[in-house]
C-alpha cells in the first residue's frame, strides 16, 4: 500500500546496488574454470550472489533517499530460475547492507512491467524494465550495449530525486 504523498521507487540489484561485474571477475580469479563454463550465463555461477560488493555510493545514497521521507523504496530484482539459491542470497545481501529497511519490501520478478510505481532504477531494459509504466532511471554501465546509461553514478540519481 502506497504511503501518503510518497513516490514509489523500485531499485534493481545487479549493476545498480551490487557490483555484479566485479563479482564475476572475483569468481573467475578463484575458479578460473568458471570463465568458460559460465561465459554465457554468469548468473548461474554457484554462490555468485552470496556476498558481492556494493556499487560505489549505493548504500549511502539509498539511505539518503530513505531519510528524505519522500519515497517509498522497494527492491525489484530478477533471480535466474536455474539458480534457486540466487533469490535467497540476494535477500541475505539486502539484510546485510540495509538491515530492516527493505523487510518485506523486496520483489523478485521477471516482469518489471507489472510493477506499479513512479520510478524504476535499473541498468537494463530486460525483464520488462523497458515497459515500466513510471519513469525508468537508466543507471550505470549498460554492458549489453557497452555504453553508459543516463545516470552514471548514484550521485546522478540523487541529483534527479532529491
Amino acid at each position: 500500500m502506497k504511503e501518503a504523498n510518497k513516490k514509489i521507487v523500485f531499485i534493481d540489484m545487479d549493476g545498480v546496488l551490487v557490483d555484479f561485474g566485479q563479482a564475476i571477475k572475483d569468481m573467475h580469479k578463484t575458479y578460473p574454470e568458471y570463465k568458460s563454463k559460465y561465459k554465457e550465463k554468469p548468473d548461474l555461477i554457484p554462490g555468485i550472489f552470496k556476498d558481492p560488493k556494493p556499487i560505489t555510493g549505493a548504500i549511502e545514497s539509498v539511505q539518503q533517499l530513505a531519510a528524505s521521507r519522500k519515497y517509498d523504496l522497494y527492491i525489484s530484482t530478477t533471480a535466474t530460475w536455474e539458480n534457486p539459491e540466487a533469490a535467497m542470497h540476494k535477500r541475505l545481501w539486502v539484510e546485510k547492507y540495509f538491515d530492516q529497511l527493505f523487510k518485506k519490501k523486496m520483489i523478485i520478478t521477471h516482469r518489471k512491467d507489472l510493477l506499479l510505481g513512479d520510478y524504476l532504477i535499473d541498468d537494463r531494459t530486460a525483464n520488462g524494465a523497458a515497459d515500466f509504466k513510471g519513469e525508468l532511471l537508466s543507471f550505470g554501465w549498460a554492458y549489453e550495449k557497452q555504453a553508459w546509461n543516463d545516470y552514471r553514478t548514484w550521485s546522478d540519481i540523487l541529483k534527479r530525486l532529491m
